[in-house]
Parts: C-alpha cells; structure tokens; sequence
C-alpha cells in the first residue's frame, strides 16, 4: 500500500511538471554541410529534384509536407490546468492515506460478526422498579435469515439510492439541505446508511464539523471494504429502535414477539418506520403513530419499485397487532441520566464482561418524571417571552446521589446533556463561596462592608442596577446580590482563598483567580455546583456525585457495589451555619425569593451573567440540594431572564415534590429567627416564609460541639435571645476588616488580639476573648 501512495504521488509530480514546463527539448541538431558549387547539378539530377539552379536543402525541403504547430499554451493556462491536476493528486493521497489510517486504527468490522450478543442491561431506579432496558438480548442474525421486506423497507424510506453512492450521497444531501432551509427547522437528513453505520459504529453523537468529517471518511472506508449486503446486515443488526431493542431481531421479539424472519410486509414497514424517531413512533408509547408511519413506510416501498401495487394495497388493508405484554417502556423521561449511567459503567465492569447486567441506581423515577415535565412546561409556558430555548436541572440528596438529573428540556431533540457537559458563568451563584471564606476569616452575618464604587487594575464592578446602598451587613449584601461586597471580601480574603475552597468542595473546573472570580466569571458545570452546594446542605461535608450504586449479573453475581468515601469535613464547617443565614435571606427577602417554600426553610443564590446569557439558581433545604440553569445553547442573550425568574420557578416547583412526606428539618446549624428582630430588620417582608439565622451555639465564639446536628423546624420555636448576639466586629469599619483579615492566624500571624484589640467601650468580659473568634 505504501509503496503505491509513493508511485502516485510520484506520478502526480510528473504530470504537474510535465503540464507546466512542456516535454524535455533534444539537442540541436548540427547544421547539414552545404554541397559544393560544383556537385549541385549532380546532386539535383541523382534526387530528380526540380531545377538544376536549386540548392539540395531546397530540394529536400520542397519534398517534405507542410505541417502545422500546435499553438502554445499561455502560462497562465498551464498553472490553471497543473492546480487542478495537483488538487486532484493530492485528494487521491488523502483519500488513499485515509483507506491505510482507517485500517489500522479501526477494528474490522465484520468482527461484530462473531461477537455473540451485547449484554442486556436492565437499569433500576432507587425503587426497584426498571429505569430504562438497553442492550440487545438475541443473537447477531445474517441477511439472508431476514425477512426479504425487512431490508427493503429500510432502504426505501432511509436511503432509496444506497445501491447506487460509494457511501456519500451528494444529490441527497443537497435535497435534505434545501428542504430544511424550505421548513425553516431540520426537517430531513441527508446522511446514507452506510454514513449512519459508520457513526453507530465508531464515532460520538455529537453534532459537530469534525466529527462529521470524520463520519464521511468513515462512510468513504466501510464502502471500500465491505460489499453493500454487508453493510446493510450489519446496520440492521446494531441500530437502535427504541424501547431498548438494538437491532432487529430485539426490536421484532420486543414489538410482535416473533423472529425477524416471519415478518409480513406491514410489520416489516413498522419496524423501519422506528427508524425516523424511536421515542415519538414506539408502539409502547404511541400505536397510533406507530400504525401511520408504517402506512408511509409501505406506499414509500412501492415507490421505489420494492413491492407491487397489489402488495401495497394488501399491506395497507392489514391491521398491525402489538405484542403489548413484551412491550417494556423504556423511561423517556430519563434518558440523559440513563446515558450518564452507561457512560460509567466501562469503569465498573470489565470489557470483557457478557453477562446480563443489572445496574441499581439512585435515581427517583417519579421525581424524575417530574422535573422533566417541569422543565419542559416551564420553557413551553414562558420560554418564548424569556427568549430562553434549553434548561437543565440537577437534584442531590445530602449523600451526592443524584436522583434527578434532566440534561435539556426534550431529550429526543437534543441529547447533549448539560448537566455533565455544558460549561457556563454562574455568575453571582459562585458568591457562596466568598462569603464562606470571608466568615471562616471570622466576619459574621451582621459585619458591615461598604457598597461603593471599587476599582482593581482598571477593571470597575458594578451593581445590577447601577446603585450603590453604602454600608450594608453581609446578610443583605447577599440577599440583595450586591456585587461591589463581593469583590471587595475577594479581596479581602487573599487571593486563592475562594478557589481553593471551591475546589475542596468538588469544583473541578479552571477557576481564573481574579478580582473577577466573585461575580462567577469562570466557567462550571451545573452537577459540580449542585455537588458543592451540597456540603452546604449536610453541615459541610464534602460528596461526590454518584448515580450507580450496585451492579449484578442477571445470576446476582456483584460486579460493583459503591463505597461511599470518607467525606472529609472541611475546616469552614463551623460557618455553614452563619452561611444558611444569609443564604436563607436571599431565598425568603433577596433576589431567590420565588423558590422560597411555604413549610421548611431553604437557602439558596441566584446567578446572571453578562447581557443574561445564563441564568442560574442553587437551593438546598436540609435533604437535597439542586441547582437549575436557564438559557440558550449557542449563548444568544435572553430577554432580561434572571437566576430569580424561570430557574427559582423550576427550582421551586420541584424542590416541594422532593419534599413530600418528608419532616420540615432546620438548616444545619441554625435556629428558627426572633420574629421582632426579623420585622426590625426586613419590614414587611417578615414572618411570611420560614427564617433561621445561625444557632447561637456555634457563633466563632461560642463553639460547642454537635452543634450541626439537624433539628425539627418548627415555626412555634423560636429562640428569642443568642441568634442575633452581636459579633466584636459587627460595628467595625471596613479598614479594620481589612487589617484584621491580613493579621489573622489563618494567615500565619498571631498578634490577632492586638490588632482586635477592645477600647475603653467594650465589655472586658473574659468570656469572649477576640483572640478565639478567628
């Protein structure tokens, strides 16, 4: 093979040079010598040349023809002509070093041939009950054990000239191209089996340039190794028909209970018509549009010449009788979660693994349901008037199982989940993280921080509405999403101090550590935010996302049973409970205030990015914790769509179904707030919704321990004296912040007492010595 790449590309050169400079010239030839004078009139009469006064060269020259030059090519058509022979050269090379490429990289495949049957995975919901059903239960089948309507109904309505392309089909996909810009919406593809073939194959599902070239090139290989049977049977063995049954024989015992081989012509039809939309024409789900689409399917076969008239018209006559107890109804609701728990399981199980497989998981099948109605009513309701076309939500019990996870509101439209994948700002829903950090420094809720204008490097922060309150405490800095506070605590705090922190909490992305970083500026995923968050939900104990719990053969043989890890408690959890105060304002006075809940407190922040791009709320009550984000795929603005609007609604709506049944529980480390301080503090908007400020046991001061043990919320009880006890620095002015900040013993130092040091007002207690409340 090498050795021919190398003879045509030595070819190619040839016939570029050949085409640009000519043939290769000969010599000159020496000048014939002259006859003398005197021999002329012999040499004329022994030539019978015509006249004795002619010279021989005249002679010679009168006896030749007359012939004509070839015009010259100009350069400029010599260039023109040697490109396109060197373009085409070169595409030939391409062509061939991708033949040589794909053959060593990629496994033959035919081999799939003899690889006996995928194993059939059964995922489970928490409960039991089955999740979803993927794999393929029966064995691989050739072309000729099938049914002879089987192929030709796939081949009428997928690709009518599969037996005519070389596994492109550029006329199909200039029509597909031309009725999707008709419809205005991707209406037809123009991908050919074979294309299809070489994407189940070998490649991802993702809708992008390079995977697509790379699905041609692929098309291109399979149609130079295999014949077109070949490719047909091993399409018709591995492609997915929805309801769990790859391939056909899956799909003929799950739909009509009987081999491929028996299939009559209309049900061959149905079992093609799956082929256009699994999810939307399943008889599980809809016989109806199973029914129809087979009737399309059946007068497109005769529109190809497969089936004659009077076979069409019988086929249509016959009434198609579905196999209802065979049926297993995959979860439709699931599928971007049923994907992430396939995605995992190579790292469980052994490749070599043939055994049925039954994966147990923490998934919540009917809240699961729930959220997935919830997201697609939401953006069906108000999206349009957002100007938002996607979301995702995610929701984690206080252990890091995941037990909803819905990646985008349709996953038959679109299977990118954005859960795991999609990276965007959070925007002010990173600020948890500096605060935390800031009150580990030993500010409390009730520390006042100037909102003024700040400028670092020549970058100025602004506020939402471009106002600016002054001196405000902590707590309504939060709540009101006060963007100058935040930066000036990031500053406050150390460069690092919040990255590090939020890394130790799960976030595993790139966190760009600048003055930007308060107002979530770097890019996250939405479980590494809802896993963080749910450290602030347990009392500060780190988790790590899980979905899989258990796996077993079909024989309960265990494959895999998931150990929880020794969660380590980081340092800043004796200030989770001053954290679910003020993230508890955000949710009952601030700007999460539409995902507050009318039986339990919760805690939670909103997050908008620039020219709302995104838009995110987090939230946790004392059992889950969930996050929700709002926005459009290719980042377009949304219109004026805030962390407060569409993501609190969801967040709300799901949060009340996950609660059910469950006892309204105290966030950790909290009580239940002084309603007259409360009113004091919030005007009206007080003893509306279910408030708790940090416990008074655990003040920086006042440490005990067990002080994050979870208690029954109650709204009767109420402690009315050490909630609100005055931190030693509550009254201090931001300068003193600053300088205590630099000075504490987390920074190594320890002349904090000096720099806190009371004057003449302040009680001389020995109770509370200031060196003890960093």
């Amino acid at each position: 093979m090498l050795r021919a790449i190398a003879a045509a590309l030595g070819f190619v050169l040839w016939l570029v040079r050949r085409i640009l400079f000519g043939p290769r010239r000969k010599p000159a030839a020496a000048p014939e010598p002259t006859l003398p004078a005197s021999f002329q009139s012999v040499a004329t009469r022994a030539f019978g040349a015509g006249g004795a006064d002619k010279p021989v060269q005249a002679v010679q020259a009168a006896s030749r023809p007359k012939q004509k030059r070839a015009p010259r090519l100009t350069l400029k058509y010599r260039v023109a002509i040697g490109g396109a022979v060197l373009g085409t050269g070169l595409l030939m090379l391409t062509f061939a070093f991708m033949m040589v490429y794909y053959t060593v990289v990629f496994p033959d495949p035919l081999a799939l041939r003899a690889s006996g049957h995928a194993p059939l995975i059964r995922i489970l919901a928490r409960d039991g009950t089955v999740l979803a059903v993927r794999g393929a239960p029966h064995e691989y089948i050739p072309l000729e054990k099938m049914a002879k309507a089987l192929p030709a109904a796939v081949v009428a309505t997928e690709d009518r000239r599969f037996f005519d392309h070389y596994g492109v089909d550029p006329a199909g996909m200039l029509r597909a191209m031309f009725a999707n810009l008709r419809a205005g919406r991707f209406a037809q593809g123009g991908s050919t089996l074979t294309q299809q073939l070489a994407k189940n194959l070998f490649l991802t599902q993702d809708r992008t340039l390079s995977r697509k070239i790379a699905e041609l090139g692929l098309a291109l290989w399979l149609e130079v190794r295999l014949t077109k049977p070949e490719i047909l049977e091993l399409y018709l063995n591995q492609v997915y028909f929805g309801s769990g049954a790859y391939g056909v024989e899956a799909a003929s015992e799950r739909y009509l209970n009987k081999p491929a081989s028996e299939l009559t012509i209309p049900e061959a039809a149905m079992i093609a018509g799956l082929l256009k939309a699994p999810s939307k024409y399943s008889p599980s789900a809809s016989p109806g549009a199973a029914r129809a689409r087979a009737r399309v399917v059946i007068t497109k076969m005769f529109d190809a010449g497969f089936i004659s008239e009077a076979q069409e018209t019988q086929a249509l006559a016959q009434t198609l009788v579905f196999n209802e107890q065979k049926i297993e109804q995959t979860a439709a609701d699931a599928g971007y979660v049923v994907d992430w728990v396939l995605d995992q399981l190579p790292a469980a199980v052994s490749e070599d693994e043939q055994a049925d497989l039954i994966v147990e998981t923490t998934v919540d099948k009917n809240l699961q349901r729930r959220a997935q109605e919830t997201v697609a009513d939401t953006l069906a309701r108000k999206g349009e008037a957002y100007g938002a076309s996607q979301a995702a939500m995610t929701l984690l019990d206080g252990s890091g199982g995941v037990r909803v996870m819905v990646g985008g509101r349709d996953y038959a439209g679109s299977q990118f989940n954005r859960v795991i994948r999609g990276k965007r700002q959070p925007g002010s829903a990173f600020k948890p993280f500096i605060y935390l950090a800031a009150l580990n420094k030993g500010m409390s809720p009730d520390t006042i921080v100037n909102d003024a204008p700040i400028t670092i490097g020549g970058w100025s922060p602004k506020n939402d509405d471009g106002k600016y309150a002054g001196p405000v405490p902590i707590r309504r800095a939060i709540a009101q999403s006060i963007n100058t506070v935040a930066v000036r605590l990031n500053q406050a705090i150390g460069r690092g101090t919040a990255v590090d922190l939020a890394q130790r909490l799960g976030i595993k992305s790139e966190l760009h550590d600048g003055p930007s970083l308060a107002l979530g500026t770097s890019e996250v995923t939405l479980l590494e935010m809802a896993g963080a968050y749910a450290a602030f939900s347990n009392g500060g104990y780190v988790v790590t996302p899980h979905v899989i719990t258990r796996i077993t053969t079909s024989r309960g043989r265990v494959l895999y049973e998931y150990e929880p890890p020794q969660n380590a408690r980081i340092p800043e959890a004796d200030r989770i409970g001053a954290l679910n105060d003020i993230l508890n304002a955000a949710v009952d006075y601030g700007t999460g205030r539409r995902a507050a809940l009318p039986d339990r407190p919760a805690a939670g922040k909103t997050g908008t990015t620039q020219d709302f791009r995104d838009a995110w709320f987090m939230g946790y009550t004392a059992q889950f914790a969930a996050g929700v984000w709002v926005g459009n795929d290719n980042g377009k603005s949304m219109n004026r769509a805030t962390g407060g609007s569409l993501p609190a609604e969801i967040w709300r709506q799901v949060m009340r179904v996950a609660d059910e049944g469950l006892p309204p529980l105290l966030l950790p480390g909290t009580v239940v707030a002084n309603p007259q301080v409360e009113a004091a503090t919030w005007g009206g908007l007080a003893n509306r919704l279910p408030r708790v400020v940090e416990a008074p046991e655990i003040l920086p001061w006042q440490r005990r321990p067990g002080a994050l043990v979870q208690q029954p919320y109650s709204a009767t009880s109420v402690s009315l004296a050490a909630p609100n006890a005055s931190h030693p620095a509550n009254s201090i002015g931001e300068d003193f912040i600053e300088k205590a900040l630099a000075s504490s013993p987390a920074n190594g130092s320890s002349h904090a007492a000096q720099v806190a040091a009371p004057d003449s007002s302040t009680p001389q207690s020995g109770a509370f010595p200031f060196s003890n409340w960093w």
